[in-house]
Protein backbone atom coordinates (compact mmCIF):
# COMPACT_ATOMS: atom_id res chain seq x y z
CA UNK A 1 0.00 0.00 0.00
CA UNK A 2 1.45 3.43 -0.73
CA UNK A 3 1.57 6.25 1.97
CA UNK A 4 2.50 9.81 1.88
CA UNK A 5 4.66 11.18 3.91
CA UNK A 6 5.93 15.05 4.80
CA UNK A 7 9.31 15.94 5.92
CA UNK A 8 10.08 19.31 7.76
CA UNK A 9 13.05 19.95 9.73
CA UNK A 10 14.34 23.50 10.99
CA UNK A 11 17.40 22.23 13.18
CA UNK A 12 20.90 20.93 12.79
CA UNK A 13 21.59 17.79 13.28
CA UNK A 14 25.39 16.29 14.08
CA UNK A 15 26.40 19.57 11.80
CA UNK A 16 24.58 19.35 8.64
CA UNK A 17 21.43 21.42 8.09
CA UNK A 18 17.93 20.23 7.56
CA UNK A 19 17.95 19.61 3.83
CA UNK A 20 21.11 17.23 4.57
CA UNK A 21 18.69 15.39 7.37
CA UNK A 22 15.50 15.12 5.12
CA UNK A 23 17.45 13.54 2.72
CA UNK A 24 19.48 11.27 4.50
CA UNK A 25 16.08 10.23 6.30
CA UNK A 26 14.76 9.53 3.54
CA UNK A 27 17.11 6.81 2.46
CA UNK A 28 16.96 5.91 5.58
CA UNK A 29 13.00 4.90 5.40
CA UNK A 30 14.73 1.59 3.28
CA UNK A 31 15.74 0.05 6.63
CA UNK A 32 12.40 0.12 7.95
CA UNK A 33 10.74 -1.80 5.14
CA UNK A 34 9.39 1.62 3.66
CA UNK A 35 10.32 2.03 -0.03
CA UNK A 36 10.64 5.49 -1.36
CA UNK A 37 8.53 5.62 -4.93
CA UNK A 38 9.02 8.99 -5.30
CA UNK A 39 10.30 12.52 -3.28
CA UNK A 40 9.70 16.19 -3.98
CA UNK A 41 12.08 18.63 -4.38
CA UNK A 42 12.78 20.43 -1.19
CA UNK A 43 11.52 23.69 -0.35
CA UNK A 44 11.91 26.58 2.40
CA UNK A 45 9.01 27.54 4.47
CA UNK A 46 9.06 30.53 7.24
CA UNK A 47 8.71 29.71 10.69
CA UNK A 48 5.47 30.43 11.86
CA UNK A 49 4.90 32.44 14.00
CA UNK A 50 7.44 34.47 12.26
CA UNK A 51 10.71 34.94 14.33
CA UNK A 52 10.06 32.12 15.96
CA UNK A 53 12.91 30.09 15.35
CA UNK A 54 14.89 29.27 11.96
CA UNK A 55 12.89 28.67 8.92
CA UNK A 56 11.91 25.24 7.92
CA UNK A 57 13.29 23.11 5.37
CA UNK A 58 10.10 21.08 3.56
CA UNK A 59 9.67 17.59 1.59
CA UNK A 60 7.26 15.04 0.54
CA UNK A 61 7.47 11.72 -0.55
CA UNK A 62 5.32 8.24 -1.73
CA UNK A 63 6.45 5.27 0.29
CA UNK A 64 5.22 2.22 -0.66
CA UNK A 65 4.59 -0.63 2.64
CA UNK A 66 4.25 -3.64 1.97
CA UNK A 67 0.88 -5.38 2.21
CA UNK A 68 0.96 -6.53 6.21
CA UNK A 69 2.36 -3.31 7.22
CA UNK A 70 -0.55 -0.75 8.83
CA UNK A 71 -0.67 2.71 9.61
CA UNK A 72 0.37 1.83 13.34
CA UNK A 73 3.83 0.00 12.16
CA UNK A 74 4.25 2.62 9.31
CA UNK A 75 4.08 5.45 12.20
CA UNK A 76 6.32 3.17 14.27
CA UNK A 77 9.16 3.09 11.73
CA UNK A 78 8.99 6.75 10.64
CA UNK A 79 9.59 7.53 14.37
CA UNK A 80 12.16 5.03 14.58
CA UNK A 81 14.01 7.27 11.67
CA UNK A 82 13.29 10.20 13.34
CA UNK A 83 14.49 9.59 16.26
CA UNK A 84 17.65 7.92 14.58
CA UNK A 85 17.95 12.06 13.42
CA UNK A 86 17.74 13.54 16.82
CA UNK A 87 13.96 14.23 17.40
CA UNK A 88 13.02 14.85 20.61
CA UNK A 89 9.48 14.94 21.31
CA UNK A 90 9.37 17.97 23.75
CA UNK A 91 6.94 20.59 22.49
CA UNK A 92 4.44 20.12 19.96
CA UNK A 93 4.39 22.36 16.66
CA UNK A 94 8.07 22.95 17.95
CA UNK A 95 11.72 23.68 16.36
CA UNK A 96 12.81 19.92 15.38
CA UNK A 97 16.12 18.12 13.63
CA UNK A 98 13.17 16.11 11.70
CA UNK A 99 9.54 15.41 11.69
CA UNK A 100 8.04 12.97 9.31
CA UNK A 101 4.21 12.91 9.74
CA UNK A 102 2.46 9.89 7.69
CA UNK A 103 -0.55 12.54 6.45
CA UNK A 104 -1.99 9.53 3.72
CA UNK A 105 -2.53 5.93 3.59
CA UNK A 106 -3.85 4.96 0.32
CA UNK A 107 -7.53 6.02 0.37
CA UNK A 108 -8.12 4.48 4.24
CA UNK A 109 -9.93 7.09 6.56
CA UNK A 110 -8.67 5.93 10.23
CA UNK A 111 -9.55 5.71 12.48
CA UNK A 112 -13.24 6.15 10.98
CA UNK A 113 -14.97 8.60 8.94
CA UNK A 114 -16.87 10.66 12.09
CA UNK A 115 -13.85 10.94 14.31
CA UNK A 116 -11.42 12.55 10.64
CA UNK A 117 -14.13 14.74 10.15
CA UNK A 118 -14.24 16.00 13.93
CA UNK A 119 -11.12 16.47 14.14
CA UNK A 120 -10.80 18.14 10.12
CA UNK A 121 -13.56 20.52 10.94
CA UNK A 122 -12.28 21.22 14.32
CA UNK A 123 -11.88 25.12 14.97
CA UNK A 124 -8.30 26.75 15.03
CA UNK A 125 -8.13 27.32 18.85
CA UNK A 126 -9.38 24.04 19.56
CA UNK A 127 -6.85 22.53 17.19
CA UNK A 128 -4.45 24.38 19.16
CA UNK A 129 -5.27 23.23 22.14
CA UNK A 130 -6.08 19.63 22.09
CA UNK A 131 -4.11 16.54 20.69
CA UNK A 132 -5.46 13.67 18.94
CA UNK A 133 -5.15 10.07 21.00
CA UNK A 134 -4.40 8.17 18.22
CA UNK A 135 -3.53 8.62 14.85
CA UNK A 136 -6.06 10.30 12.06
CA UNK A 137 -5.83 9.94 8.53
CA UNK A 138 -5.94 11.59 6.50
CA UNK A 139 -3.81 14.05 8.43
CA UNK A 140 -6.53 16.17 9.63
CA UNK A 141 -4.95 19.74 8.77
CA UNK A 142 -3.44 18.51 5.42
CA UNK A 143 -5.84 20.57 3.73
CA UNK A 144 -4.99 23.39 5.06
CA UNK A 145 -1.38 23.36 5.16
CA UNK A 146 0.40 25.16 2.17
CA UNK A 147 4.02 23.44 3.44
CA UNK A 148 2.68 20.16 3.01
CA UNK A 149 0.62 20.47 -0.36
CA UNK A 150 2.99 22.71 -2.22
CA UNK A 151 5.75 19.34 -2.24
CA UNK A 152 3.14 17.09 -2.15
CA UNK A 153 1.99 17.98 -5.53
CA UNK A 154 5.61 16.96 -6.86
CA UNK A 155 5.45 13.21 -6.41
CA UNK A 156 0.85 12.76 -5.69
CA UNK A 157 -0.91 15.66 -7.60
CA UNK A 158 -3.71 13.40 -8.03
CA UNK A 159 -3.97 11.59 -4.97
CA UNK A 160 -7.82 12.49 -3.67
CA UNK A 161 -8.72 12.71 -0.14
CA UNK A 162 -11.36 9.93 0.62
CA UNK A 163 -12.99 12.48 2.88
CA UNK A 164 -13.30 16.03 0.80
CA UNK A 165 -13.35 14.12 -2.59
CA UNK A 166 -10.69 17.23 -3.68
CA UNK A 167 -7.12 15.83 -5.08
CA UNK A 168 -4.02 17.47 -4.09
CA UNK A 169 -3.70 20.03 -6.87
CA UNK A 170 -6.71 20.96 -5.82
CA UNK A 171 -6.47 21.33 -2.28
CA UNK A 172 -3.76 23.03 -3.13
CA UNK A 173 -5.45 25.89 -5.39
CA UNK A 174 -7.68 26.26 -2.62
CA UNK A 175 -5.14 27.96 -0.17
CA UNK A 176 -4.60 31.69 -0.29
CA UNK A 177 -2.46 32.56 -2.76
CA UNK A 178 0.47 34.07 0.18
CA UNK A 179 0.24 31.00 1.51
CA UNK A 180 1.42 28.81 -1.55
CA UNK A 181 4.10 31.28 -2.53
CA UNK A 182 5.81 31.19 0.88
CA UNK A 183 6.61 27.30 0.08
CA UNK A 184 9.65 28.27 -2.21
CA UNK A 185 11.85 25.74 -3.96
CA UNK A 186 15.82 25.53 -1.78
Amino acid sequence: MQALVAFGANLPFEGEGPAETIVKASKALAREGLSVLALSRLFATPCFPAGAGPDYVNAAAVLEAGADIDAASILQRLHRVEADFGRIREQRWGMRTLDIDLVALGDSVLPDAQTQDDWRLLAPKAQARATPDRLILPHPRLQDRAFVLVPLADVAPDWVHPRLGLTVRQMLAALPPADRVAVKPL
